[in-house]
């Protein structure tokens, strides 16, 4: 996977009523934790998943490159990116 983004069908959202971030897509909800979200926001189409996975470790402590890797690949395996 070189430069991830959501797919055109896909919406990343904050739900207030939650306070969680959110997956939408056609008839499908899916409910984020904080990590996930924080991948799929840098999903941007600018970022390659090594920008991404440096960026991350900007932030948070410890990042996993095959964890971030994994999950990327889920998501587009569910054609979420």
């Amino acid at each position: 996977m070189g430069v991830p983004t959501l797919a055109p069908h896909v919406r990343l959202r904050h739900d207030a009523a939650r306070d969680q971030y959110v997956l939408l897509g056609p008839e499908t909800v899916a409910v984020l934790n904080g990590t996930s979200a924080a991948i799929l926001r840098l999903c941007d189409g600018q970022r390659s998943v090594a920008e991404i996975i440096a960026e991350l470790r900007g932030t948070y402590e410890h990042v996993a490159e095959d964890d971030v890797r994994g999950f990327l690949s889920r998501m587009a395996a569910r054609h979420y990116v």
